[in-house]
């Protein structure tokens, strides 16, 4: 990571502002933005309206990490009218277009890395998370087709499962499942800079998800009945 230039999207807290902390302990110059974020090579903008100007700040690139991201849990059919609109503002529509301002340079330079912060409700869905659910399924298709358009860049997807965050304090509702137990963001910023250091296309954090999100890739009907039971 040494001597590498690095944006971090959502770095107020949380994966964002951890992984820029790894990443900066491995030597890489590390660019932060958030809605609230303070400090120097910090930009605070709210991504759904401000991607220009943060592109423009940004410059050059080798490493853009889009972690920033919104939550909402609760009944599909009882969301409020734009809170769709909304979630797919920020975490799809904002996400890309930052990816768009800055691929280029990465093309022309012939060089850099994309790393896309999905979730495991993005791998397979989870109930009263619908459209957080498909906001993230969108990031993990974005990715699997821009692959194939830019072979010389790395991309690659991480999917956390439950992260002790303020994620759940800030979408209003708690998390009380009784299981799985939330890890620590450390965790998942370490396993997020292993996989751009080793060029993986896909992680799943912790790693024990990957085999439930293939099941349901495989037999989807079956992970339906265990989550109806289970939650």
């Amino acid at each position: 990571m040494t001597g590498m230039r690095a944006l971090v999207t959502g770095a107020s807290s949380g994966i964002g502002a951890v992984t820029a902390d790894v990443l900066a302990a491995k030597g890489a110059t590390v660019l932060r933005t958030g809605r609230t974020i303070t400090g120097p090579s910090s930009f605070a903008c709210d991504l759904a309206t401000g991607v220009s100007d943060l592109a423009s700040w940004a410059g050059d690139i080798d490493l853009l990490v889009l972690n920033a991201g919104i939550g909402h849990a609760g009944p599909f059919a009882e969301m409020e009218p734009g809170k769709i609109a909304e979630l797919f503002a920020v975490n799809v529509v904002a996400q890309l277009e930052l990816a768009r301002a800055l691929l280029p340079g990465m093309i022309a330079r012939g060089r850099g890395h994309l790393v896309l912060v999905s979730s495991i409700a993005g791998a397979m869905g989870v109930a009263d998370e619908a459209v957080y659910s498909a906001t993230k399924a969108a990031l993990r298709a974005f990715a699997d087709a821009l692959r194939l358009e830019v072979p010389a860049i790395g991309v690659t997807v991480v999917h956390p499962g439950v992260i002790d965050t303020p994620f759940f304090d800030r979408r209003g509702t708690p998390y009380t499942r009784r299981r799985p137990r939330p890890i620590p963001a450390v965790s998942v910023a370490e396993a997020l800079v292993a996989a751009v250091e080793h060029h993986r296309a896909e992680i799943f954090v912790p790693s024990w998800l990957r085999f439930p999100a293939r099941i349901n890739g495989a037999l989807p009907a079956l992970v339906r009945v265990f989550q109806r039971r289970f939650g």
